[in-house]
């Protein structure tokens, strides 16, 4: 049996470590946990995006009582870049929560189907996007795309 050891590098920073364009991103993020209709879990998720023409979009989470037919911020906010920007790759994902108490100190991570969604986002373009992930207390801010957080995944090679 032969061991594989798969790495991930992820960059810590604080907010004010970013760089004022990230920023712009993280902030549209927060501002997008604003929209979340979160009645059932009380925990507002907001995602942004900058893309290759530099618009900034952004989206939130949105329940529903049938559980499964709610969607996360980081794929309705994909979902309406691509589909209003057909030919713009996404350059930056941000994600940021909060809870009934506020923001939260420390990232939250996406779930898998939104990593495979921005995987297949990565695939359509050709490129890597940036992703950071927002906490009051630190960021975390992944250079190398979502394989990074997600390096075993399935895509249309795997069909081939």
């Amino acid at each position: 049996m032969k061991e594989m050891i798969l790495r991930t590098r992820i960059n810590v920073c604080s907010y004010d470590e970013l760089s004022d364009a990230d920023k712009a991103v993280v902030d549209a993020a927060r501002a997008a946990t604003a929209n979340s209709y979160a009645v059932y879990s009380n925990f507002s998720v907001g995602a942004a995006v900058r893309l290759g023409n530099g618009t900034v979009v952004s989206g939130s989470n949105q329940e529903n009582a049938a559980y499964p037919s709610g969607l996360c911020a980081e794929r309705t906010t994909l979902f309406w870049a691509n589909s209003q920007y057909p030919k713009e790759p996404v350059e930056v994902l941000a994600i940021a929560a909060r809870s009934a108490q506020g923001e939260l100190e420390l990232p939250i991570t996406p779930c898998g189907a939104c990593r495979q969604v921005m995987l297949e986002t990565e695939k359509r373009f050709g490129n890597k996007m940036k992703i950071i992930l927002y906490g009051t207390r630190q960021c975390y801010v992944i250079d190398d795309g979502v394989r990074a957080l997600m390096p075993l995944s399935f895509d249309s090679d795997s069909l081939e």
